[in-house]
């Protein structure tokens, strides 16, 4: 199995945003207190701490990335892991897997956990904005690092979200109830060739942002965001829970 050594940082602005490889011990533990907004006292997936701080044994070799606003104010985070580190769905997601399921541990692959929307913005558009940009981190941190299969688990509802967001997310479980959460979750792997083969096709615009970290594309919402506004409230609630376990 080969393994890749060292992660390669990402750092880019998105107009008045900007997103950035964690690497800071403030930083940090502002990421670990946002999880455990999220995590710990909103969702209930994990016990609650103390000192309000939500932290695992995955961070000792995790890649934090975060999403800062304006004011440096911490709204967003994600987590990856590379191989040959243990992967959450190997133990706490198992469940997921169907038994005959094999998980690919090589280095274009990683697992991304504690994707997390700030929970305290009341701002609909503001939430959906920092999703989709945080998501833009997600697929550029991919690119960086050569990641071509992404292992993730998400809610039901938002695989489809996700998919509609232009994202080639591909079930490889049934829904499963986790506890203590209950909420049904399937454990799903995106492709990024795969995206790279049909996103420019079925949507440059959204293709074109998203490659882009020069400055040269505004944001814009995808276009299943903007034809679906029966369902932005519940948009905005995933928003502000997770993407990723």
């Amino acid at each position: 199995m080969q393994v890749l050594e060292e992660n390669r940082l990402v750092e880019f602005r998105e107009d008045d945003l900007l997103i950035r490889t964690l690497s800071a011990e403030k930083e940090l533990k502002a990421s670990y207190r946002l999880r455990h907004q999220v995590f710990a006292e909103r969702l209930q997936w994990v016990a609650k701490s103390e000192d309000g701080i939500e932290i695992d044994s995955y961070d000792a070799f995790a890649t934090s990335v975060g999403l800062f606003d304006n004011a440096n104010h911490l709204r967003g985070v994600f987590r990856m892991v590379n191989p040959p580190s243990p992967f959450m769905l190997e133990s706490e997601f198992r469940a997921c897997l169907l038994p005959d399921c094999e998980i690919r541990k090589e280095c274009d692959t990683a697992e991304i956990t504690r994707l997390a929307i700030d929970p305290t913005l009341t701002d609909r558009g503001l939430s959906i904005r920092l999703m989709q940009v945080l998501f833009k981190g997600v697929y550029q941190w991919s690119m960086q690092n050569e990641i071509r299969f992404l292992y993730m688990v998400v809610e039901k509802r938002f695989l489809r979200v996700l998919r509609g967001m232009g994202f080639t997310c591909e079930a490889v479980s049934p829904a499963v109830s986790l506890p203590p959460a209950g909420s049904p979750s399937i454990a799903a792997v995106l492709d990024w060739k795969q995206f790279h083969d049909i996103c420019p096709r079925k949507q440059p615009t959204f293709f074109r942002w998203i490659s882009a970290v020069d400055g040269s594309m505004s944001f814009e919402r995808s276009g299943f965001l903007a034809r679906d506004p029966k369902s932005e409230h519940d948009h905005d609630m995933e928003a502000r829970k997770l993407a990723a376990a």
